[in-house]
């Protein structure tokens, strides 16, 4: 192949298609889990973490929920990866060993949302969230009836692999993650850039803006107990005994369980067998969707 403009522009094109090609290559479960919020700046405030909005009588003057009840704050980070073509590749056409890796581009592109979400849900048990409580962690401050402070649960302790409980019903998930700019195909394949003149190469590469965090810890559940009935059925109560400040029911749900693959065959038996090992019916089918997620091995 000559090397012009015209010929470049084109193969350009090529390798973007394969790279869109390999975008739709990567399964996605991180929006089970995680609410996409857009950024426009360096990071977002998330003050109003603090505060589960809810409906109450109208006695006297409006109580305003305000957005000030934390500094919690996300900031973003950029991320790429290139691909480096040999301008001797081109001219002795021997570019479609190029394609396999534009294609894998574009798939570890999308993936790369499903490693930061899942990667925090799994650190979740040592990183801080808005309260400044690790956001899997046995006393997060909460208000009570009398507006006394107390402490609530949101794990289970133990030393085997986390599974988690999660309510997928609300509008914000367990999760955030936080798109400022998305991913981006861009190539610096002029003959006269300094790449090519330099080391030959025609550079072609992705790039993004994003980061995660989380949200409502009162919307998740996570456990390092067994994966039995007993202990589901005590996170599931313990999520559904939710409450916010000053005594109010949070409706929480606990709609999906989230498991790695090596507790895949112990999550089939308690949401999805018909009967326990000991055969007798199997209480706890169907009471929540089971989710097996490879990031979290």
């Amino acid at each position: 192949m000559k090397i012009n403009p015209g010929n470049l522009q084109t193969l350009g094109r090529s390798f973007s298609a394969i790279y869109q090609q390999g975008l739709t290559m990567a399964a996605s479960q991180s929006a089970m889990v995680s609410t996409m919020v857009p950024s426009s700046t360096g990071e977002n405030e998330y003050g109003w973490l603090g505060k589960l909005p809810s409906m109450r009588e109208w006695l006297g003057d409006r109580v305003i929920n305000a957005a000030t009840a934390s500094d919690y704050t996300i900031k973003n980070k950029d991320f790429e990866q290139t691909i480096g073509v040999d301008r001797n590749d081109i001219e002795d056409d021997n570019i479609g060993i190029y394609s396999p890796l534009f294609t894998e581009m574009g798939r570890s592109t999308m993936a790369h949302k499903e490693e930061l979400v899942f990667n925090l849900l799994k650190a979740g048990f040592t990183t801080a969230c808005y309260d400044g409580q690790n956001f899997f962690d046995t006393d997060h401050p909460v208000l009570d009836a009398d507006g006394n402070e107390g402490s609530v649960s949101n794990m289970q302790a133990g030393a085997g692999a986390a599974w988690y409980l999660i309510d997928d019903t609300r509008a914000l998930k367990p999760v955030i993650f936080q798109q400022r700019k998305a991913p981006t195909f861009v190539a610096k394949d002029s003959p006269t850039d300094d790449n090519v003149f330099t080391r030959k190469q025609f550079l072609y590469g992705v790039d993004s803006r994003c980061n995660v965090g989380f949200g409502f810890w009162q919307f998740a559940f996570g456990s390092k107990a067994e994966l039995n009935a007993a202990n589901y059925e005590a996170a599931r109560a313990a999520m559904q005994g939710m409450k916010g400040d000053f005594g109010r029911p949070l409706g929480v749900r606990p709609t999906l369980l989230v498991v790695p693959p090596t507790l895949e065959g112990k999550g089939m038996e308690i949401v999805n067998a018909e009967r326990n090992a000991a055969g007798e019916t199997n209480v706890w089918k169907g009471t929540a969707k089971l989710e097996v997620i490879p990031w979290l091995a």
